[in-house]
């Protein structure tokens, strides 16, 4: 990085990505920060919290756009293209996204399958390979488990996460507190893990930390200690000790070296001026440099990606599948919520519809209506899973694991067969009992009816899982709206009484197809003719096909109305693909342009030194 100025734009709350809000900042988290990480070498960034150590990474790691920063970046001594540069280096977060529910070797081998170019024989020959680098063959067979289900170590998850991101061989590995939360014994087997890869393999390392041991410490080749986004120090270890001991300080034998310039880190601090803050500077700079930001990057103009979509769509399916299936809270629990549903729904409104004298139209119509709410209702349990999905989504097509939408058709078509199970599990035991038109046909309509119902609920729940920011939010979003689709589904307020100006809300509502469905499969056809509704007197006064006229429905209804029900399953499926697109573009697909005003560089006035570094200061075209 060569002068690299950052400071941030405030945005609005959870919905950054949506809304977008500029107000005036108050300070710059990175001021003119220059320093190089070499192949072979470890580069350890370093600082009190809020140094902005992890900021650092992020823009070398190509996560925040180059837009709003000043200063460049620079890869191989051309301008970096970040959208390139994510795809052939490898970034490890300080929080793992993993799959708990998937073994060690799964993670490995569905990571490899996707990023790897090759066949399946040579993902699971590299994955071999990154078990015996990561020292993972005894825990391979393990699930990496979670914080209430604890499985492997807290040290084999965080180098799971580091080969995770090693399983395409990147040249460059961005690491941000690999050793933050390991006891020491773990910090230093990832610490050797890295000073391995980076020796032997010539790989650059980047990593940022915070309290190192001793034995870490001396692993690292290069140290950039920042404070308040500045550079304090950039060089190896013994050039600190030694600014240290020339600033007149005495280093105890019991702390280390980066810990002690960290607690004296206001001895050190360059005492400069900030100067005036310039626009208009770094466009000039910019448009100097980025005319040659080809770099080998010529390819990236249409984006390769390892497998074809249906390659992908194979992948993500199957390993969608093995999470569901080892999900109890949704697998298990989910059938026997509709297999139980349907028999004490069954018991209660048992033969209601054949039974003289319980054969009330209105008992009916509150069954249909119940088991709307019921089977509607019960789809928020899988918001939890796609929010999950969604954090490890959003980090992996920003690597160009995969497609978007690889990733909504392979969901879509695994939750298909499941949801058929739930549905025939559900509408078996209730459609007999009570007693609705016993006939094959009216069965299979009303388990097709079910199975749409739940589809549609799924899809939904899936489109406001890309929306909402976490599962409080979506569960109260979700539930408030099927609430509204059921008060404008016609069961409460008929059509003609809702106002002109909520009438859209009638055809927007989810219940009013369904139940239509429900009402015309029960009364309808040449039985409903015949069967009466309602009798006074011994004299019928109300036929089934009577009662559909009053209602307005006919006949032909039935196969128009799921019609319109796929319809809003594939509506509410690609208006989450496209939220879940716009979310991945804004990461992916960012056009760096220059612009003065995005960033303002903040320069040493001419003659400010080094006040007690026994190191000149190094002029413009000196190597870092």
């Amino acid at each position: 990085t060569k002068k690299l100025c950052y400071r941030l734009s405030s945005t609005v709350d959870q919905f950054k990505w949506l809304f977008k809000r500029e107000v005036t900042p108050k300070a710059y988290i990175l001021k003119n920060v220059d320093f190089e990480a070499r192949p072979g070498e470890i580069t350890a960034i370093a600082g009190a919290s809020g140094a902005g150590k992890t900021t650092l990474l992020e823009i070398v790691a190509g996560m925040i756009p180059l837009s709003s920063t000043a200063g460049q970046v620079i890869v191989n001594d051309q301008p970096m293209n970040a959208q390139h540069f994510r795809r052939v280096s490898g970034y490890v977060t300080q929080e793992e996204a993993l799959f708990p529910l998937l073994t060690v070797e799964e993670t490995l081998l569905y990571s490899a399958r996707l990023r790897f170019h090759g066949g399946h024989q040579k993902a699971t020959a590299r994955v071999s390979e990154l078990l015996r680098e990561l020292g993972l063959q005894h825990v391979a067979n393990v699930r990496i488990g979670s914080e209430s289900n604890r499985s492997i170590s807290g040290g084999e998850k965080r180098r799971v996460s580091i080969g995770v991101d090693l399983v395409h061989d990147p040249a460059v590995l961005l690491l941000d507190e690999p050793t933050s939360g390991l006891d020491s014994s773990s910090a230093l087997d990832v610490a050797l893990l890295l000073k391995t890869m980076a020796s032997t393999q010539g790989k650059t390392v980047v990593l940022t930390i915070h309290q190192p041991g001793f034995r870490i410490l001396e692993l690292i080749d290069q140290i950039l200690l920042l404070s308040n986004g500045t550079v304090i120090h950039n060089g190896p270890l013994h050039m600190l000790e030694q600014r240290l001991r020339y600033a007149g300080h005495s280093i105890p034998l019991q702390v280390n070296v980066l810990e002690f310039a960290i607690e004296v880190m206001e001895d050190l601090i360059i005492h400069v001026e900030e100067s005036e803050i310039e626009y208009g500077e770094i466009e000039g700079e910019f448009k100097h440099v980025r005319p040659n930001s080809i770099i080998g990057n010529v390819h990236e103009e249409k984006v390769l990606y390892a497998n074809p979509l249906f390659k992908e769509v194979f992948i993500l399916g199957h390993r969608f599948s093995n999470i569901i299936c080892r999900t109890k809270q949704l697998f298990a629990a989910r059938i026997m919520q509709a297999l139980l549903a349907g028999f004490v729904l069954g018991t209660i409104f048992i033969n209601a519809a054949n039974d003289p004298r319980r054969a009330k139209l209105q008992t009916q119509i509150g069954f249909f209506a119940f088991s709307l709410t019921f089977l509607m209702s019960s789809a928020t349990e899988g918001l939890p899973i796609y929010l999950q999905e969604r954090r490890i989504l959003m980090r992996e097509t920003s690597r160009g694991a995969y497609r978007i939408s690889s990733y909504v058709i392979s969901n879509t078509l695994v939750f298909l067969p499941f949801l058929l199970g739930v549905a025939l599990l559900y509408a078996t035991p209730v459609y007999w009992l009570v007693g609705l038109r016993r006939e094959i046909d009216g069965f299979l309509y009303f388990s097709l009816v079910v199975w749409m119902v739940i589809l549609m609920s799924n899809s939904l729940v899936a489109c406001f899982s890309a929306l909402v920011p976490n599962f409080i939010m979506g569960t109260s979003l979700v539930a408030g709206l099927m609430g509204s689709f059921f008060l404008f589904s016609g069961f409460f307020i008929p059509k003609e009484d809702i106002p002109s100006y909520w009438t859209f809300m009638h055809y927007l509502s989810l219940f009013k197809y369904p139940l239509e469905c429900f009402l015309i499969n029960e009364y309808g056809g040449e039985q409903g003719r015949r069967r009466c509704l309602q009798s006074v007197g011994g004299d019928c006064i109300l036929y089934g096909d009577w009662f559909l006229m009053q209602q307005g429905l006919k006949p032909s209804q039935k196969w128009i109305n799921l019609g319109i029900m796929l319809g809003f399953i594939i509506g509410y499926r690609w208006l989450g693909f496209l939220i879940l697109w716009y979310r991945s573009y804004r990461i992916n697909n960012y056009k760096p342009k220059p612009r003065g005003h995005a960033g303002k560089e903040v320069k040493k006035k001419a003659g400010a030194t080094e006040r007690g570094s026994p190191v000149s200061q190094r002029k413009e075209g000196d190597s870092p």
